[in-house]
């Protein structure tokens, strides 16, 4: 039985713990760049996926996929995407790029998987699960406010961007993708000096 206590209280913590973190901004990053809909089909896919394992399998998987491996290939993600995104700056034509739908859905489930995947929001899931002993709770409040959350930033983010020249918003999400795979690389970096 659905305990909506446990829902609300898991929806109140991660909707708060979530906006503004780093999978609303790539949510409004890539509104801008591809049509809304496969976006916010591969963003609910992606926690839907990532909120299953952290109350199903969540600590099993940690113990089977070292987490340097993930930041580092998060962190080649997120380069390869900085990368992309300034070559778009330069060929944009000021308009918003339509993409391709299995090409959006694709880009938006992989980044928000991989910048989540043992993030704290996923932790946080992982840890109320454990205390509260009510899966079903945890998962549809934690899966709800984190939809909510990716949601708004694509709403919000294709609105307010589309006003934005794109050359702007492509060297801005250029950045941001830098920045998001250095922090990976640079957490995986830290542990092997600490360790050395």
């Amino acid at each position: 039985m659905i305990d909506l206590s446990a829902v609300a209280s898991t929806f109140g913590l991660l909707f708060v713990a979530e906006m503004g973190d780093k999978s609303q901004l790539l949510a409004m990053t890539l509104a801008h760049r591809y049509r809304p809909a496969p976006v916010i089909a591969g963003v609910f896919a992606a926690f839907f996926l990532l909120n299953a394992v952290a109350v199903g399998i969540g600590e099993a998987l940690f113990r089977l996929v070292p987490r340097d491996a993930v930041l580092l290939c998060a962190g080649a993600l997120f380069f390869a995407f900085a990368v992309k995104s300034w070559r778009d700056g330069d060929a944009s034509n000021g308009g918003v790029a339509a993409g391709v739908a299995r090409g959006a859905f694709a880009a938006s489930f992989l980044l928000v998987f991989l910048a989540e995947l043992g993030d704290k929001t996923q932790l946080a899931m992982v840890a109320l699960a454990a205390s509260l002993g009510d899966l079903w709770s945890v998962f549809i409040g934690g899966t709800a406010a984190l939809w909510l959350v990716s949601l708004m930033g694509i709403v919000v983010g294709r609105a307010v961007l589309t006003r934005v020249p794109a050359r702007i918003i492509h060297r801005a999400a250029a950045a941001m993708f830098f920045v998001f795979g250095a922090l990976a690389v640079s957490r995986v970096a830290a542990k092997w000096v600490h360790a050395s």
